[in-house]
């Protein structure tokens, strides 16, 4: 969220004192939005059920709402009286059709069933190992796992994730790291392949900015939710 308000007013606050606004309503939404702010840079605009207002997806892969009659710009999550929350299902249908970004080749592979899930997944964060608990304790998926430490966040990480990437057997190494063991003692050194930097290449092209996000059978899921891992799984 701050990512987005700093957005706004470096691009957009500035621009809409200045802007040429729009002269009647016979211009397109995006002509309105390019009038009222020229720099804003967005992969897409689409209308939205309520009339007259259109969600804009700029480039960092997050929502804005755009109302082209008026000029006015707003961010937030769309819901619907019975509790749908669009703003998150069109943001997961848009994260679903990135899938294919994944070099699988390349992953940390764990499993052999006829399901398939690939993690996006910091070695550190406690979401992302109860996401590794969970689908441990199945027997019906394929996990290929791309590492992406935050370290900001978790100044260790990247260390931990090397080490996982170096290993001559990287399945155990992975479940030694994300079980805790190296919580409390030094991990040991490992050389950099250049897979790590790989990984972080590939998140940051699907739009991944936080940890954990997974796609199963293409069905993209953020963060640990176990009730919809069972709905996608067991369907």
């Amino acid at each position: 969220m701050l990512r987005v308000f700093l957005i706004l007013l470096l691009f957009i606050l500035p621009l809409s004192a200045c802007a040429v606004q729009p002269q009647g309503q016979s211009e397109t939404p995006s002509a309105a939005l390019a009038s009222y702010y020229p720099k804003l840079k967005y992969q897409e605009m689409s209308p939205t059920p309520v009339s007259g207002v259109y969600e804009v997806v700029i480039e960092s892969g997050d929502v804005l709402y755009f109302v082209p009659a008026s000029g006015h710009m707003f961010l937030g999550d769309l819901w619907t009286a019975d509790g749908q929350n669009l703003t998150q299902e069109n943001k997961s249908r848009r994260m679903s059709s990135k899938v294919n970004l994944f070099p699988l080749e390349k992953a940390i592979k764990i499993g052999d069933g006829p399901h398939q899930v690939i993690e996006v997944t910091d070695p550190d964060c406690p979401f992302c190992r109860h996401g590794s608990d969970y689908f441990a304790g199945r027997d019906d998926v394929s996990r290929y796992v791309f590492l992406f430490p935050l370290e900001e966040l978790h100044p260790h990480a990247a260390a931990k994730a090397r080490f996982i990437l170096a290993a001559d057997d990287p399945e155990q190494a992975y479940e030694d790291v994300f079980s805790g063991k190296y919580d409390s003692q030094p991990v040991p050194d490992a050389p950099d392949d250049g897979r790590l930097q790989l990984f972080r290449e590939i998140a940051h092209k699907a739009g991944v900015t936080g940890t954990p996000h997974f796609w199963i059978d293409g069905q993209h899921v953020t963060g640990y939710n176990p009730q919809q891992f069972d709905a996608l799984l067991n369907q």
